[in-house]
């Protein structure tokens, strides 16, 4: 799955920036430390907006391409903010032959959004996950560290609902 930009703006803060930018400094003459900077980069904002990806680049003299090579290829880097809740669907093999699918769709509809994608509000933010080892319980999906399973898609109305949708 191929991972979405955020259409939402970027509301980076001064301190934010000042933040970065000593983690640039103490790291722009090694390009090998950019996924350790880009690392600690989404630990400040959460997420790698491209002004945060350019920011990077800028600093560590790579190219933007790279640093965005690098936030696409590696899971661990989202391109998107995370809601207050982070909903996340497992659409594994187990989880997918038992109607993950159906509930993914379901939770589009209801929040109004895509995949990789956070509400306006910043409220909820949805992704869809491989795996996550609760096989027994598919369909599952978590939000922040609550699991849920056992899932058809009349669950998700009453499942957000505990989260003020």
């Amino acid at each position: 799955m191929q991972k979405k930009i955020s259409k939402l703006p970027f509301k980076g803060t001064p301190e934010q920036a000042a933040a970065l930018q000593k983690v640039i400094d103490a790291n722009k003459h090694d390009p090998s430390r950019l996924m350790g900077v880009m690392q600690e980069a989404q630990g400040i904002y959460g997420y790698l907006p491209v002004e945060v990806q350019d920011m990077i680049a800028e600093g560590m003299n790579v190219p933007l391409e790279k640093v965005y090579g690098v936030a696409t290829f590696y899971a661990q880097f989202a391109l998107s903010p995370k809601g207050e809740y982070d909903i996340s669907v497992c659409l594994g093999t187990a989880c997918y032959v038992k109607g993950a699918g159906d509930v993914f769709d379901k939770l589009k509809e209801l929040l109004g959004i895509d995949a990789d994608e956070c509400t306006a509000d910043g409220k909820y933010s949805l992704s869809a996950c491989r795996c996550i080892g609760a096989c027994g319980l598919a369909p599952v999906l978590t939000v922040n560290s609550d699991v849920y399973g056992n899932l058809t898609a009349d669950d998700v109305p009453g499942i957000l609902e505990k989260y003020g949708k």
